[in-house]
């Protein structure tokens, strides 16, 4: 009677078997809820978490966007105005035919209205939209005005005085007589005072085209949302 009750060989395995599967079912959970040493969030944490998640990500990755376009479209401006320096650069040296220090002189007139523009936008339109103190057109007007000072009058004049002092320095051209050199410098670069006249159009058309995308695009990045009735 004793053999009998006694439980066989197979009944104890099979026992053996349920045990460790209860045992090993809360390992099984701990493992799948835990996950690289973080803890997976429940199915209704994560329906409550995920558009608040996502509306986060997608105005970061659109302030990140507007960002990265309003300073893409700073360094074109201060691009074309480097540009602008370097055919003021270009046209006054024909017109004082001056052939030395060709390197010195290109470098600073790129660099130098590059950097004015730059800096100058930056106080006069960027930190001002920003602060929200300019309307569209104030925008506009800014833009362009900083185009025609630091892209047109700026490395025009630059360029005037550095290749008139080098004009005098090696005597490249004859010198004026005394109390006339100001209009005997103007009647010399007269034709190219008028070639000028295409780097001025080009500034004032890309300030304005600058100025009217950026006010847009802070519009847009600072607009709040209206609120449901």
């Amino acid at each position: 009677m004793a053999a009998s009750e006694r439980p066989s060989w197979s009944e104890q395995r099979d026992a053996g078997v349920v045990q460790e599967g209860n045992r090993g079912a809360p390992q099984d959970i701990k493992m799948a809820l835990y996950k690289h040493g973080q803890l997976i969030p429940s199915l209704g944490d994560a329906k409550f978490r995920s558009p608040v998640i996502s509306e986060i990500i997608e105005k970061f990755e659109c302030y990140r966007n507007d960002k990265t376009l309003n300073i893409h479209g700073t360094l074109i401006f201060g691009a074309s105005s480097g540009l602008s320096g370097l055919v003021a650069n270009l046209i006054f040296r024909n017109s004082f035919k001056v052939k030395y220090e060709a390197l010195k002189t290109y470098a600073s007139l790129t660099t130098l209205p590059c950097l004015a523009t730059i800096v100058t936008y930056k106080f006069f339109v960027t930190d001002a939209l920003q602060s929200g103190d300019i309307s569209k057109e104030n925008c506009i007007l800014r833009s362009a005005l900083v185009g025609i000072a630091c892209g047109f009058s700026y490395p025009s004049a630059l360029a005037f005085y550095k290749n008139g002092h080098l004009a005098v320095k090696y005597h490249t051209v004859p010198l004026p007589p005394k109390g006339r050199v100001m209009l005997h410098w103007l009647l010399l670069c007269q034709t190219g005072m008028k070639a000028m006249a295409i780097p001025l159009f080009f500034q004032i058309l890309l300030g304005v085209f600058n100025g009217l995308n950026h006010y847009h695009v802070c519009a847009k990045t600072y607009a709040r949302p209206v609120p449901d009735d």
